[in-house]
């Protein structure tokens, strides 16, 4: 569905000098590899969670494969079309929603825009009536698209852009950061609302976010990107796997217990009876469980993976 090969984005920024005269006639640019021979291929009803840091080249990479940008070399092929060449019938089914770039006319109702989008995209009148029902269903904000936008609150008006994106069904989507300066809440909801979107509509989805709950939540594959090169590209579980090397043992205590005993028997992330939190090697659990058997008592205890922040921040290190 999706195929990318040996993609290069090349930024050129003109370099100020000390002369204006020579720079107006013989300008020098600098040059930024902003991708640097990306290649991947996603496959259909596939969400695929694009992650790194900022200037990786995540929004770059989304915006050539939405047509809005050109790449300086590599192809990209999308349905058989390539999206730079603006074809109608490929920019139909994609959509691109990036988070907190509004869409929405500010003193008119989201329905506006929506009726807006039913026209560009053609949208049948029956269609464009049951899209708008299942989408606002599916957000639970029947209530909200009459009102005027500037009434509505950040997350509100993030449903309504959800909304206004995919009012023509499209099967890829392109998500640039959509929980972006929401509250945990609204996160929550909007993480829900993409998952069960994918299952109803049997959509293609690329995520970028730099909250790691939205990655975790969402995504099964994770492409890791750093300085336009991809640093790793599979299952969120095997990245686990191969890059974790440590455990969080978290421990419930029956009693309080003195704190020289507790840490020697490893490093401790945090205390605050009655619960205390180790950080081990994986390779030492089984001898560190059975130490904790032996030295305190507990009543409950358990061992969870390290978060995958530190992983990727790992990854990040290990590349350097």
């Amino acid at each position: 569905m999706i195929n990318v090969n040996n993609l290069t984005k090349i930024y050129k920024s003109p370099v100020k000098g000390k002369n204006f005269f020579a720079d107006l006639f013989n300008r020098q640019y600098k040059e930024t590899k902003a991708l640097d021979n990306v290649s991947f291929e996603i496959g259909e009803n596939e969400l695929v969670g694009l992650i790194g840091p900022n200037g990786a080249g995540k929004t770059t990479t989304l915006k050539i494969l939405s047509g809005i940008l050109y790449p300086t070399s590599g192809e990209v092929n999308i349905f058989g079309f390539t999206p730079f060449e603006k074809n109608y019938k490929l920019l139909e089914q994609i959509s691109f929603i990036m988070g907190q770039r509004n869409q929405l006319i500010w003193d008119l109702p989201p329905l506006e825009t929506f009726q807006l989008n039913k026209e560009i995209y053609k949208v049948s009148d029956a269609d464009f009536k049951k899209a708008v029902g299942d989408l606002t269903a599916l957000l639970k904000c029947e209530d909200l698209i009459s009102k005027p936008v500037k009434t509505l609150s950040l997350g509100e008006r993030m449903k309504m852009e959800l909304i206004a994106g995919l009012i023509h069904s499209p099967k890829i989507i392109f998500f640039d950061e959509p929980t972006i300066g929401l509250d945990i809440f609204s996160q929550e909801i909007i993480r829900d609302f993409i998952k069960k979107y994918q299952i109803h509509f049997l959509a293609t989805i690329i995520l970028t976010s730099h909250y790691m709950e939205d990655v975790k939540r969402l995504a099964k594959r994770l492409i890791v990107l750093n300085k336009g090169k991809i640093l790793y590209d599979g299952a969120l579980k095997e990245i686990v796997e191969k890059y974790s090397k440590e455990k969080y043992v978290i421990v419930t205590l029956e009693k309080e217990i003195d704190q020289r005993k507790l840490t020697k028997l490893g490093k401790t992330i945090s205390y605050s009876f009655p619960k205390i939190t180790y950080k081990f090697d994986r390779l030492q659990i089984p001898e560190k469980i059975n130490l904790i058997n032996k030295l305190i008592p507990y009543i409950d205890l358990t061992i969870e993976e390290e978060p995958i922040e530190e992983i990727i921040k790992f990854l990040f290190k290990s590349a350097k």
